[in-house]
Order: C-alpha cells, then structure tokens, then sequence
C-alpha cells in the first residue's frame, strides 16, 4: 500500500486513510436509501426500490474504487442527488418517458463523458478555470454543504413567508445534532485525532440509546427495502441491462423528428452539464481545500478521477441507477487527514460490504452526519481569504459563484453562473485576453441551457 499510493510522500498512514475513508462513507451513506426512495414507484420513475438498492451500492463501489486506483486520490462516488431528482421527477414524471428511456439517456451521457475525458477536454476544462474561481467554488461548495448539514439536522428550515427560518429546537433531532457539533467542535479544539469520525460514532451511540433506550424519536430504523436481500437481488436481475431496450422510446419519431430531437437534446444537456460540472466543481473545491492543486492552481491526475465518473456513470445506467458523480462529502475524509486513493478504496469497499450491512447503516442517524457537513463546510470557506476582493473584475464573479451555490442548491448552476459573470465583467472591463476560449464555451452552453429552461424545455 505504500509504495501503490505513496502514503509518506503524502504526509499520512494507512490509519489516517481508513479513518478518512470510514468518515467519507458515514457522511454519505444516506445515498443507498434516499436514491431508491426518489427512482421507486411513488415518484415518477416507476423502479423498483430493491433494484435501486442493489445498483446503487455497486455503481457507488465501482466508481470510489476506480477514483482511488486511477487518480491516487480520496474522492468518492455515487449515484448524484439532483441528478436522481431530475431522472426520475423530470425525464419520467413531467417529460413521460419510463425509466428503461431515462436510463438509456444516462448510458449516452456516460459514453460523452468516457470520449470527452480521454481526449482531455474534462482536463482542460479543469485547467481553465481561473485560480480566483477555484477558490471561489471551493468556498460556495463549502456554504452548499454546510446548508446541508444544517437542513438534514433541522437547525434551518422552510419558515412560513421566508426562504429559511430557524427550525424547531425543542425536537430531539435537533438538540441531538447540536449535541454532536458541540462535540466534534470540542474534539477539533483540543486537536484529537480522528474528530469527525469520533462525533459520528458517539451522536449515533447516544441517539440509539436515547431511541431505544428512552423511546425518544430520532429516526434512527432498518429501511425496509434491505430486510429481504433475496428480494432485491431478484429485482435487481430484471432491471440489469435494461438501460437497452429503452433507446426505441428515446429516439422514438411518434411526435415527429424535430420534437423528438429537442426533446433528446433537452435530457442529454441537463444529464451532461450538471455531471461535468458537478464533478468539475467538486474535485476543484475539495482539491483546493486538501492542497492538490499544484503552482499553477491544475489538479495533476484529475483525468484519472473523471474517467473514472466516467465509467461509473455508463456502468450505472447498465446497472439501472441515475448518473453517478463525486460527492461533495468527499471533504469530510479530506478535512480527517485523508490524502490519497486508499481512502477511496476503503470509502469503496464499505459501499459493497452495504449490501449485506445495510441494516447497520439505519443506526447512523441524519443527525449523527450533520454536523459533520457543518464543520466542513467552515474549514472550506477559508479559500475566500485568498480572493482579491478589491478587483472587482474578480470579486463580482467570485461573490457570485459562492452565494449561487447554496441559493440555488446546485454546485454546477454557481459554476455556470460564474462563468457567465465571469466574461461579462472582463467584456465590460476591456480585458478579453483573460477570457480562456473553454469560458467562451461553456458560457455560452450555460445560457443556452438557461434559456431551455425558461421556455420549459428541461
């Protein structure tokens, strides 16, 4: 292990890397429980939560292990919230497609991305970005999380007549989270190692003794869909594969060649642009925050980690789950010490040992990972010291990359919205020459895809 991920040379041991890898997996093991919650029956998708199940644990297994092995860095993969969202409440509820359909326009997606990652463009889109940008996308990606964290503990919620409001402290589900940031705030002060992973195990321990102990409700269950593994394995057999048979209904001319190509272009863009730049945008913000990035602000072996998006998207859509891409949470196994692609692996692994633990994870409350996404996401916001707020030129669309982020709840949506900020204030300001041609591009795209938005196209 140390001479395959140069452990020294990376300042840290395998004990780091499997504490970093075990904190990954906790902060987002709730994905192999919400994706087949969204791509089930009762939300437009049709699929069989079982089957969901079972693809989401191996396109999630298959595409952290493959980060670690070809990239040698802890980024970990899965089935991507909002993605799942749009696939199933989108592409099958309001655009009528099944989810056979849907699952095949994951597949092309997967294939672009694999054709546009070894001819280097993914890396070049990468180089591109201005180094203010980088560390702008590393702040909102930290503001985004933090939102998370403190949504899934219920410290923040949807006030009545306001965006956000305060939520309900008198819950136990909040006072418990609140329980584990003080904690894991503690633990961060007096410099223990492990912290994160430490205010993981300790929340869930006093939540499950609180729950079962004193019959306070906090959540904490064996979801359902893992009780019969049998049965899971059985539908997952009649969905493998199926992503096939769905090109028929995709390319189907029943309404005519011109709707049908529109209608194609609509998926395949929203799939595309909010992967690429999902992913883009998180191994940029994460890698700023683990101090990846070399002189130059590049990511070296970046193209590694997107082949590997790549191929896990394609494989997923063959397996029957939504598009894969790297998550966010992946900072917390950073901000835990972890270095290189064995926290990966380990982050990889535990999603296979999933399919037969799963009822474990059902003891890992929201409450226990929140604060945990909390404390990231301050960590990450230390990248905004190094902006020059007195260039306006970098400061405007810096300032809006940071707050799209949360406020619109996509990290790909603050990138566009940045890039897009980004040449308008160099056109107004007479300095086209530090506009990079991918910028252009990708501006462009953005507006494009914006405008397909307003006209309700996707």
């Amino acid at each position: 292990m140390e001479k395959f991920f140069k452990l020294k040379e990376n300042g840290t041991t395998v004990r780091t890397e499997i504490i970093a890898g075990l904190t990954t997996f906790f902060t987002m093991a709730y994905i192999i429980f919400v994706n087949p919650d969204i791509l089930s029956n009762g939300f437009g998708a049709g699929m069989n939560p079982g089957a969901v199940f079972v693809a989401t644990c191996i396109a999630a297994a298959l595409g952290t292990i493959l980060t670690g092995l070809l990239s040698n860095y802890p980024f970990a993969q899965a089935p991507g919230m909002g993605l799942n969202a749009f696939f199933s409440f989108t592409v099958c509820g309001m655009m009528g497609y099944s989810w056979k359909a849907a699952l095949a326009a994951v597949l092309i997606s997967g294939v672009l991305f694999i054709c546009i990652t070894v001819t280097g463009l993914r890396q070049i889109v990468v180089n591109a970005i201005p180094m203010s940008l980088k560390r702008a996308i590393s702040a909102g990606i930290g503001l985004f999380i933090a939102l998370i964290g403190m949504s899934n503990a219920g410290i923040v919620t949807q006030g009545a007549g306001t965006v956000v409001s305060l939520g309900d402290f008198s819950s136990p589900v909040v006072l418990l989270a609140i329980f584990g940031l003080i904690l894991v705030i503690a633990l961060l002060c007096f410099k223990v190692k492990g912290s994160l992973f430490i205010g993981i195990i300790a929340t869930s321990a006093v939540g499950s003794l609180l729950q079962f102990g004193f019959n306070v409700e906090l959540g904490i269950s064996t979801p359902g869909i893992t009780s019969n593994f049998s049965g899971a394995f059985q539908a997952f057999g009649e969905t493998i594969g199926q992503c096939f048979g769905g090109f028929g209904e995709l390319f189907s001319t029943g309404q005519g060649a011109g709707v049908m190509i529109a209608s194609v272009f609509a998926v395949l863009i929203a799939f595309t642009l909010t992967d690429m730049f999902d992913t883009v945008g998180t191994l940029v913000g994460t890698a700023e925050k683990g101090g990846f990035l070399d002189d130059k602000g590049n990511l070296p072996r970046a193209g590694g980690a997107m082949l590997a998006d790549a191929i896990a998207t394609t494989t997923g859509a063959i397996m029957g789950t939504s598009t894969v891409t790297t998550y966010v949470e992946s900072a917390a196994g950073i901000s835990e010490g972890g270095r290189t692609g064995l926290t990966a692996m380990v982050t990889g692994v535990l999603f296979i040992i999933s399919l037969i633990l799963a009822p474990v994870m059902g003891l890992i409350p929201g409450a226990a990972t929140a604060p945990i996404l909390i404390i990231v996401g301050i960590m990450m916001v230390s990248s905004l010291k190094d902006i020059k707020w007195g260039d306006l030129t970098e400061a405007i669309p810096c300032f809006v990359t940071v707050v799209m982020m949360p406020f619109a709840y996509s990290i790909s949506d603050g990138i566009g919205m940045g890039f897009i900020f980004y040449v308008l204030v160099k056109l107004f300001t007479r300095k086209v020459k530090d506009i990079h041609p991918v910028l252009w591009t990708f501006s462009v795209i953005f507006i494009i895809r914006y405008i397909l938005m307003a006209l309700g196209k996707i």
